[in-house]
């Protein structure tokens, strides 16, 4: 009969401390930034990025990556989040970054056939290829690429 107490009273415990624990105290996710750096992307559809690259008569940066892809990872990572890399992007372009294996993806894949990730590409609004660029850029040729694009 003891050993029943004593192992009810420990489980009381167990449990009562458990719950205390997994109570969590406030918000603990950081506050966003107000004014980020780097390249801003567009979230939509394609279509509706093809319209809105018409209507303002701007040329789309696509990112065509993969989620697997270590070289995309650093373009993410180390050059698109530049205070430089973003600031001319996010005034000239469109900014879209597309994982091609899933979503739209492999329908864009069958539409811009790609031969290595990162593929980034410039396109105008009607959908047409302006330029390809394949692999990992330093944030000062993105640029570059970036200001050969009319």
């Amino acid at each position: 009969m003891k050993k029943v107490i004593w192992f009810l009273t420990i489980l009381f415990v167990g449990f009562g401390y458990s719950a205390t624990q997994a109570i969590p105290y406030g918000d603990h996710k950081p506050a966003p930034k107000e004014d980020p750096e780097g390249i801003q992307f567009t979230e939509a559809s394609w279509k509706d990025i093809l319209k809105k690259a018409k209507a303002e008569k701007k040329v789309i940066f696509l990112d065509a990556y993969a989620s697997w892809c270590g070289p995309c990872k650093l373009l993410q990572k180390n050059v698109f989040t530049k205070k430089a890399v973003g600031d001319f992007y996010n005034a000239k372009f469109i900014n879209v970054k597309i994982d091609m294996e899933k979503g739209e993806g492999p329908a864009l894949s069958q539409v811009y056939p790609l031969e290595a990730y990162p593929t980034l590409l410039y396109i105008d609004g009607n959908g047409k290829v302006i330029k390809k660029v394949i692999g990992l850029q330093t944030p000062e040729n993105l640029i570059a690429i970036g200001k050969s694009i009319k």
